[in-house]
């Protein structure tokens, strides 16, 4: 099922590549149970993490007979003894328990995922699969207007998604600040109030293009957005925003659940801030922040060609901080 269609089940299921459509359906479960019951127990695990013995002490009957839901991340990194410690458990699942089982990808964990899709359990998959064409985005934002019972223009969620395309989070975030900030149908004027600097491009599509290196159609997109009113500062901004937070997940040892935890990110922010520092060194990385900071003194007053600072930065970070 889609991971709108989430319910209640011995065991759930929740593979693709989607985290944060992922997280979404694991907290509408959530919801769906604390309806049921308000004493529900929610427990956290990681399969990497996993000890021999856990998923048993945290499934046997408790005192007072409480629901639980334990929810397992890193699935398609899990230890050996998760493996068979929940085959063994899918043969009778505890009455009181929601077991929900995170897998983000990959052939580890084959036999575990193989038993739950052969019916064993009585489990469901949830599917959160990456809403990459635009129609499926306008879906998205239909359906969270929908779910809220409030309106909303068919051009305003266009423009909508031309101003948050490449990111379904803050797509998501979008829609949530205009449900809670605006009270009457949502049209093209209210979605500009809010976001009309970002529909034609925005600082971070520049720095999202540079980071795919992408240097040539990064600087095409940099020069399109100062054409169009793109401020340097703002846009030297998300630069830093975007190479900060790769600098701390790249420091950072433990797994992506225990770095989201340590330095108050979002598990979505940090898999992908791991995603775009993948084949960066200490040193590009460095680099790259001496050229931020260049870049930010210049849009400041510090020279008179700020343009120019945009541009080396932008070409630095597109060639991961490297000399060349």
């Amino acid at each position: 099922m889609p991971w709108s269609g989430v319910r209640p089940a011995p065991v759930v299921l929740v593979t693709g590549p989607e985290q944060f459509l992922a997280e979404r359906a694991s907290s509408v479960l959530r919801d769906l149970l604390v309806g049921e019951d308000p004493a529900l127990e929610v427990h956290d695990l990681e399969a990497d993490q996993y000890a021999p013995g856990l998923l048993a002490t945290l499934a046997s009957p408790s005192l007072f007979g409480e629901p639980r839901l334990v929810r397992v991340t890193n699935v398609e990194k899990c230890t050996d003894a998760f493996i068979t410690e929940t085959i063994s458990y899918l043969q009778a699942p505890a009455d009181d328990v929601t077991l929900v089982l995170r897998h983000g990808g990959g052939m580890r964990g084959k036999k575990l995922l193989d038993t739950i899709r052969s019916g064993v359990g009585g489990g469901v998959e949830v599917q959160c699969d990456e809403l990459k064409r635009d129609t499926d985005k306008i879906d998205f934002v239909n359906a969270e207007f929908r779910a809220a019972r409030r309106k909303i223009a068919p051009s305003a969620v266009r423009t909508l998604v031309a101003a948050f395309s490449d990111d379904l989070a803050e797509l998501a975030a979008a829609c949530r600040q205009l449900l809670a900030d605006e009270a009457e149908e949502i049209t093209d004027r209210t979605v500009d109030k809010y976001y009309g600097g970002r529909v034609e491009t925005n600082a971070f599509k520049v720095a999202d293009i540079a980071l795919a290196g992408r240097s040539a159609p990064a600087i095409v997109e940099l020069r399109h957005a100062l054409a169009t009113g793109e401020a340097p500062v703002p846009i030297v901004a998300a630069f830093a925003s975007k190479i900060r937070t790769m600098a701390k997940v790249s420091s950072f040892r433990g797994t992506s659940g225990q770095a989201a935890s340590a330095l108050g990110m979002a598990p979505w922010q940090v898999q992908r801030a791991q995603r775009d520092v993948a084949g960066w060194s200490e040193a590009g990385l460095a680099n790259a922040i001496t050229s931020i900071a260049a870049a930010d003194t210049a849009v400041k007053g510090g020279s008179r060609d700020a343009h120019y600072a945009l541009e080396v930065m932008v070409r630095t970070i597109a060639r991961r901080g490297e000399e060349r």
